[in-house]
C-alpha cells in the first residue's frame, strides 16, 4: 500500500484530487491533511470520509512539530501539496497569511520529506508564477515574474522546492495548471461567484472592461495530469497542465448567463443586465496562457472537457447544490464581499 499525503485536500482542487484517487489508485492510502480555513471544507468529501483508505488530520503544514510527528507516524511514500492561500484579492489586501502557508508551510513540507525519505514530493503550483503574456504560451523553462503577493509567494515555494531537489536530491516535481473551474469551488472565484449572484439578483462584479484572457480547465482533467505526474513524472520538472481554452473574463460571465438563462427557462437579458463593471485590481495580469507539450509528449496526457459542455456540466451542480453555496459563505466573506467584488478596488 502507498501512503499518500495530501495537503490542503479539504479545498476545491485537493478534494477533487482524493475522490479522484480514491476510485483510479485501489493501492494508495491517503491522509488529508487540512487546516480547515475558510475555503477548506469537510463536506467536499463527505462522501468519502468513512473510506478504508482515508483519514483525516486537521493541521497547519507551518507547524513543524505537528509536520514532524506525522511524517514519523505515517511513513509516507508521496507527498502532493495542494495546501496554499490562493486568492489574489487577499494576497494584495494581506500578504502575510501567504508567505506563512505558501512559503513556510511548504518549506516545512519539504524538510520533513527529506528527513523521513518521501519517495516524490509534488508541488501543486499555478500558471500565475510565470506573470502575464501577450501573445504566444508559457513553457516549462519561461522564467518567473509574479505579478501579485500570491503569485510571488507559490514561485518563492516552487523555487525552494527545486532548490531542495539540487541540493539535497529531494525528489521534487512541480505541476502548474491554469484557472481551474468545477464542483465544490468555493464562490470567491469567477465561476461560482457569478452563479450564486444570478440566483440571487445580485451585481456580477467583473473589474475593468472584462478584457482579462484566461486559459479554463475543468478540475478533473487537471486531477488526471496530476496523478500522471505522480505515477509517473520525471524527478526535478516541471509540468505545466493548460487546455489551450481561453476566453475573456466577460466571455465567460455572458456564457454563464446563457446557460442559467436555458436551464431556469428565464429571458438571458435577466442575467445580461445584472453585469457591473468595477474598478480594476491593482497588478492585475491581462493574458495568461500555458503550453502543455512537455506532458502530453511524455506522459501521453490531454484535456478531455471541453469548455463549453464543462461550464455547463459546472452550473448544473452548482444549482443542484445551492445548499452547499450558501453554508459554505461566512459571515467573514460576506463583509470582504462588499469591501471588494461590489464596490471595486478604491
Amino acid at each position: 500500500m502507498k501512503k499518500v499525503l495530501v495537503t490542503g485536500g479539504a479545498g476545491f482542487i485537493g478534494s477533487n484530487f482524493i475522490r479522484y484517487a480514491l476510485k483510479t489508485f485501489p493501492d494508495w492510502f491517503i491522509v488529508n491533511l487540512d487546516k480547515l480555513t475558510y475555503a477548506g471544507n469537510l463536506e467536499n468529501l463527505q462522501d468519502v470520509e468513512e473510506h478504508p483508505r482515508y483519514r483525516f488530520v486537521r493541521g497547519d503544514i507551518a507547524d513543524r512539530e505537528m509536520i514532524r510527528s506525522l511524517f514519523q507516524e505515517e511513513k509516507f511514500d508521496v507527498v502532493i501539496n495542494f495546501a496554499a492561500e490562493t486568492h489574489v484579492d487577499r494576497s494584495i489586501l494581506d500578504p502575510s497569511p501567504f508567505l506563512n502557508t505558501n512559503v513556510i508551510g511548504t518549506q516545512v513540507l519539504l524538510e520533513a520529506a527529506r528527513a523521513y525519505g518521501v519517495k516524490r514530493f509534488v508541488q501543486i503550483s499555478t500558471d500565475e508564477v510565470y506573470g502575464s503574456i501577450p501573445e504566444g504560451r508559457f513553457t516549462e523553462i519561461s522564467p518567473v515574474q509574479p505579478s501579485s503577493p500570491y503569485a510571488a509567494s507559490k514561485a518563492a515555494a516552487d523555487l525552494l522546492s527545486l532548490a531542495y531537489y539540487k541540493t539535497y536530491g529531494l525528489p521534487v516535481i512541480i505541476t502548474r495548471s491554469s484557472n481551474n473551474y468545477g464542483p465544490y469551488q468555493f464562490p470567491e472565484k469567477l465561476i461560482p461567484l457569478m452563479i450564486r449572484n444570478a440566483l440571487q439578483g445580485k451585481p456580477l462584479p467583473v473589474y475593468g472592461k472584462g478584457e482579462n484572457i484566461r486559459d479554463w480547465i475543468c478540475v478533473e482533467d487537471n486531477c488526471r495530469a496530476i496523478a500522471l505526474v505522480v505515477e509517473r513524472g520525471r524527478i526535478g520538472e516541471i509540468y505545466n497542465i493548460g487546455s489551450g481554452e481561453e476566453r475573456r473574463n466577460i466571455e465567460m460571465v455572458r456564457y454563464l448567463c446563457r446557460i442559467l438563462a436555458n436551464r431556469l427557462n428565464r429571458p438571458v437579458e435577466e442575467f445580461e443586465s445584472l453585469i457591473t463593471f468595477v474598478k480594476d485590481r491593482p497588478g492585475h495580469d491581462y493574458r495568461y496562457a500555458l503550453d502543455s507539450t512537455k506532458i502530453q509528449t511524455e506522459l501521453g496526457w490531454k484535456p478531455l472537457m471541453p469548455l463549453e459542455e464543462g461550464l455547463r456540466r459546472t452550473v448544473d451542480w452548482y444549482l443542484e447544490h445551492q445548499d452547499w453555496l450558501e453554508r459554505v459563505i461566512s459571515g467573514e466573506y460576506r463583509e470582504y464581499y462588499s469591501r471588494v467584488y461590489e464596490r471595486g478596488w478604491r
